[in-house]
């Protein structure tokens, strides 16, 4: 198993601001990520298979 990503490394991946993971997940929206303690981590291939099941000019 790889390591989870925490929101930053999300972002990174994504190539947007960190503001905007965090906005994603209040809507509701986004890669599902798991509360770890007062942490919200997120495995590397769930974050992938929500990119990859966007349409293609779609965020």
């Amino acid at each position: 198993m790889r390591n989870l990503w925490g929101t930053q490394d999300v972002a990174d991946y994504l190539g947007v601001p960190i503001k905007t993971v965090y906005d994603w997940r209040a809507k509701g929206y986004g890669p599902m990520g798991r509360r770890v303690g007062k942490h919200v981590r997120y495995k590397p291939d769930d974050v992938e298979r929500w990119f990859d099941s966007l349409g293609e000019g779609v965020v």
